[in-house]
């Protein structure tokens, strides 16, 4: 599946950066499609718009967690290992976008309001959202290729 693809879809059919990564990924999550939109619909406009991890990225974690994060919680171990996949991930995503931060793909200082903006042609004109979505698709597939999960 071209989840690069699904994860654009997503986002121009009004997902939020994070959803629109995490949601394109339910075929291989398990997670049902109007779950994962719910479970990371706080971490759009880098967590509520507070500008900061760029959702596209926290999507990235969440299909990280899925499908190789740790439950024995007892293991430093496992945490440690998990962690190290976090942050290759993380230096992935940063060699390919510039930042891991909202606020700085978009050129902005601080926080927004909480008041999402309406989605024209022109506000798809002025965001990197979409490119940033696919990008981040594109790592976790190759991530997952490279790597494969139980």
């Amino acid at each position: 599946m071209n989840h690069s693809q699904t994860a654009y879809d997503n986002f121009m059919s009004g997902c939020n950066c994070s959803q629109a990564v995490f949601s394109a990924f339910s075929d291989i999550t398990g997670i049902d499609p109007e779950l994962s939109l719910k479970m990371s619909s706080s971490f759009g406009g880098g967590m509520g718009r507070l500008r900061e991890v760029c959702g596209a990225f926290s999507g990235i974690l969440m299909v990280l967690g899925c499908l190789y994060g740790y439950s024995d919680v007892k293991n430093p171990e496992l945490k440690s290992e998990h962690y190290r996949r976090v942050q290759e991930l993380a230096e992935e995503f940063k060699k390919r976008t510039g930042s891991l931060i909202c606020r700085e793909h978009l050129g902005l200082t601080g926080a927004s309001t909480p008041d999402s903006p309406v989605r024209t042609a022109e506000f798809y004109k002025t965001r990197p959202c979409a490119k940033l979505i696919q990008t981040a698709a594109e790592i976790m597939d190759e991530y997952i290729l490279n790597h494969p999960y139980d």
